[in-house]
């Protein structure tokens, strides 16, 4: 992995955070890590995201990651069939896994270098592809995932004017051992979080700006919209 020398990782108090800012420190790479728990970053609140993201103004990331990410949202389970649906439920996925990575975007990208190759990633899930979709269920948290695949998309093509280097990508890290995934991972083959985060490194090393606006696994294969 060619480290980025300047990273800022976004949920690093998270299985898979966590593990990236470990494994960009010891490349090398100097880390800002940003959490809910341990710092306050609440993606559900716009405030929140705009006065972090003021306080680093003055400094440019080579790498921005956003790990952050929720299946189970204030206890609400991702619901079997359509009689589970909620208005309460869908806007709560919506705000934290689609407006929020928006605004983080709004508020973060403009903080990548215009030197190199800078790469803002995020998060996404395979769940989130609709051409993927042969099983249904799990209808609000599919349908947020499906839509910030849709801004990542879009803010892509916005950068690719801004900064034709740039490369913002959607990432799926597997089915990783974490409490997110503990209770549904059963009939899934699982890796750590140390893998993925590995992974994940390698795949952003390898793309390259014609890459930017694609959903990919960690892999590095292309996921289906």
């Amino acid at each position: 992995m060619t480290a980025p020398r300047r990273a800022l990782v976004l949920g690093v108090s998270g299985g898979i955070g966590a593990a990236l800012a470990d494994r960009l420190a010891a490349a090398g790479c100097e880390v800002t890590g940003l959490s809910r728990s341990r710092d306050g970053l609440d993606l559900t609140q716009p405030g929140s995201i705009e006065r972090h993201a003021a306080r680093l103004a003055e400094t440019r990331f080579d790498l921005i990651f956003n790990a952050t990410g929720a299946l189970v949202i204030d206890g609400r389970e991702p619901e079997k069939s359509f009689d589970a649906v909620t208005a309460e439920a869908m806007a709560a996925q919506f705000a934290l896994n689609a407006t929020g990575v928006a605004l983080v975007i709004r508020h973060f990208a403009p903080l990548l270098t215009r030197e190199g190759r800078p790469v803002l990633a995020s998060l996404s899930a395979r769940v989130g592809s609709i051409g993927d979709n042969g099983l249904g269920g799990w209808a609000a948290y599919r349908a947020a995932k499906a839509a910030q695949n849709q801004i990542i998309r879009t803010a892509a093509i916005e950068w690719r004017r801004r900064n034709p280097r740039a490369v913002i990508v959607a990432l799926h890290p597997g089915t990783v051992e974490t409490p997110l995934t503990r209770k549904y991972a059963a009939r899934h083959p699982t890796i750590t979080p140390e893998r993925s985060a590995e992974a994940l490194l390698a795949v952003i090393d390898g793309l390259s700006p014609e890459d930017t606006g694609s959903f990919r696994d960690w892999k590095g294969q292309v996921v289906p919209w």
